[in-house]
């Protein structure tokens, strides 16, 4: 019994021997994306996202040209910016016909600030008005979950690997995003390809790069999702 569970032990340290490969992964990492457009499927512009989380993995198949991994990600600091346009319009002479309008809104495109002054004519008087449209940005607090994901590394007797990365999950915020009449639950999934690179065997950073995209499914009023393409780092260690 001794000598057979000596012959195993060995069979597994020579299995491993040379790979840089764990068996489970924890991670912590940041991501962010300055910009969103309609790279597929969102049509929701120049949204902005940060996320900041952890990450597990758990080594699934392991041979000299590939390690396929479980990876899961949870972010309990998700936030979104969508893009306002502050709207002032002000009636001059003679009496106004209507109130001013001084409000906020959140836009579905990149938003342009403008200003001046016209002439409006209503039921034949002739009006000055003065009118501002001002940019800005309006951040959304949540949290996230992607517990369905697959990495698979590349070469793992290099210490830099190459990977591919793919996730299914949500994200839930504070109010509605992108736009006012969306949903704050919002399904996501994102995939891309990124460079890992082994300090030792147990310790790793990973950069990426992800195409990210959240929409509600037609969950509520409005859907019209984000496409985002997003930079992760990623510090990684284990056994």
């Amino acid at each position: 019994m001794i000598l057979f569970v000596g012959l195993a032990a060995s069979a597994q340290e020579k299995k491993d021997y040379g790979y840089f490969a764990r068996v489970n992964t924890f991670g912590v990492f940041s991501a962010y994306s300055n910009d969103s457009s309609h790279i597929l499927l969102g049509e929701a512009e120049s949204r902005r996202l940060f996320f900041l989380g952890a990450s597990y993995s758990r080594r699934l198949i392991l041979n000299q040209f590939v390690n396929w991994q479980y990876n899961g990600e949870v972010m309990p600091l998700a936030l979104e910016s969508d893009p306002t346009d502050r709207i002032t319009v002000t009636w001059n002479t003679p009496t106004p016909p209507l109130p001013p309008i001084n409000q906020s809104v959140v836009t579905y495109t990149t938003c342009h600030s403008s200003s001046g002054m016209e002439t409006v004519t209503v039921d034949g008087v002739a009006y000055t008005v003065n009118y501002s449209n001002q940019c800005g940005r309006r951040w959304t607090a949540g949290e996230a979950m992607s517990p369905m994901g697959l990495q698979l590394n590349f070469l793992p007797r290099n210490k830099t690997q190459v990977f591919l990365i793919g996730h299914g999950g949500y994200i839930y915020s504070t109010r509605a995003i992108p736009v006012e009449n969306a949903g704050s639950f919002n399904f996501t999934f994102d995939g891309g390809v990124g460079v890992e690179f082994y300090r030792t065997n147990t310790q790793s950073i990973r950069a990426e790069y992800r195409y990210h995209h959240f929409s509600n499914k037609n969950t509520a009023d409005a859907n019209p999702g984000a496409d985002n393409g997003t930079f992760q780092v990623t510090y990684s260690f284990g056994r």
